[in-house]
């Protein structure tokens, strides 16, 4: 691992942060949203969602583009997406206008990060590459606490329209530090095997302090064969579960994640304040990623995630009881984001774990591809129950229930990868 390779990291660290407050501003900025505009909870439920949708339909279509058009470019055309999606943002002028940008924002989102997943995973050698994906997991909540901080502040001394104007502008500012930084990878040019490949690779090679070679390895195209393999009798449990286990937590994880600014503003608290709660829900989701990385290299993976699961049902349904103070409330917030946060992180491991290599990638894209969906359902499904009069207690036991699946699909896992068998 080489200077160019660790730079290449850190970058998508930053790109990944940045896509943790890209999504969130939405939420910081819901209770403005909603105020200025006299939206119930119903309609901001949907608004919540809708670049949950777009990312889902991104990191699909994206992803798979720059299967065949290069990393460093669809990486480019989202980070440029996404500064105009946010730049757009303040400019609304209802509901209808929000969810498109909304949605257009999402769409580049999604392609980052399927984009960042891949970079890193190609510039890491074998020994180093677990960290590097749980650093790059790491970014998702440290962009939220970093730029949640500073959202904080400019509620309390604007509007809710400042806190898309500062993400227009972080986006603006990575385009190009991605651009001077960020080369093409070399997994894509030996798998694309464009007409100046093998001249390109030899120059990152020699970036990288490592030999030039003559000849490239023979192409060798398994993606059709991979998405069939992913439902055929050995690996179609081992997909299902993980992909529904997937969709049914992430639908817990968005719940807390979009709605916790909303909820805090309607218990009394400004919504500068209801910010700074957000901020330490995604200071414990930055811990619990850590830790769970951590704890890893000494228990099995499969209990550590079901063992945050069950602690995310219990955190989360403890949410929507009454707390005292605002301390109380941080701190339940933060316990919650913790446990939900590792229960992702996890699964991103039982994805690399459970798949073997030839369809390791079709797998992981399927699951996540497919759990975005979950990811957009969560806030729709939580504001629609509001709307209906369900308390706060009763609609975060509900769901609650997404992790409690989730950990019944893990633990309905085979024993061992299906590749190890």
């Amino acid at each position: 691992m080489g200077r160019l390779q660790w730079t290449v990291v850190v970058l998508c660290v930053l790109l990944n942060a940045l896509d943790g407050f890209d999504v969130l501003s939405i939420s910081f900025a819901s209770p403005g949203i909603a105020k200025d505009w006299g939206v119930d909870r119903a309609a901001l439920g949907l608004v919540l969602s809708m670049e949950l949708i777009g990312m889902a339909i991104g990191s699909v279509v994206l992803g798979g583009l720059a299967d065949r058009i290069g990393r460093r470019g669809v990486a480019l055309g989202c980070l440029g997406t996404m500064a105009l999606g946010m730049a757009a943002a303040p400019l609304v002028w209802d509901v209808s206008s929000l969810s498109l940008v909304r949605l257009v924002t999402g769409l580049g989102i999604g392609g980052m990060l399927a984009c960042t997943n891949a970079v890193v995973a190609e510039f890491t050698n074998l020994k180093n590459r677990y960290l590097a994906v749980a650093l790059m997991a790491a970014g998702y909540p440290l962009g939220a606490v970093l730029g949640g901080s500073v959202a904080s502040a400019l509620l309390a001394s604007g509007g809710w329209r400042d806190v898309f104007v500062f993400g227009a502008f972080c986006s603006a500012l990575c385009l190009p530090l991605t651009a001077l930084l960020l080369p093409e990878s070399i997994g894509f040019l030996v798998a694309r095997a464009p007409k100046d490949a093998l001249a390109r690779v030899n120059r990152l090679l020699k970036r990288m302090g490592h030999p030039t070679t003559t000849s490239l390895p023979a192409r060798v195209d398994q993606a059709r064969a991979a998405m069939t393999e992913l439902f055929k009798p050995a690996l179609a449990r081992t997909t299902l579960l993980l992909t529904a286990g997937y969709f049914a937590h992430i639908m817990t994880f968005y719940f807390i994640l979009k709605w916790i600014p909303k909820l805090v503003v309607d218990m009394g608290y400004a919504p500068s304040t209801a910010g700074g709660v957000l901020v330490w829900a995604n200071v414990g989701g930055l811990a619990g990623a850590l830790l769970l990385s951590v704890l890893t290299l000494r228990f099995p993976l499969r209990l550590l995630v079901i063992a945050a699961m069950l602690a995310s049902v219990v955190m989360v349904s403890f949410f929507g009881r009454p707390h005292a103070d605002l301390l109380g409330l941080q701190l339940v917030a933060a316990t919650a984001g913790f446990c939900t946060n590792a229960g992702v992180v996890g699964f991103y491991a039982l994805l690399a774990q459970a798949f073997p290599t030839p369809v390791r990638a079709g797998g992981t894209g399927f699951a996540i591809g497919v759990g975005r969906g979950g990811a957009a359902l969560g806030p729709i499904v939580a504001g629609l129950m509001f709307a209906q009069g369900f308390s706060l207690f009763v609609v975060a036991c509900c769901m609650a229930i997404g992790s409690l699946l989730a950990a019944l699909a893990v633990l309905a896992l085979p024993s061992r990868p299906i590749h190890a068998q």
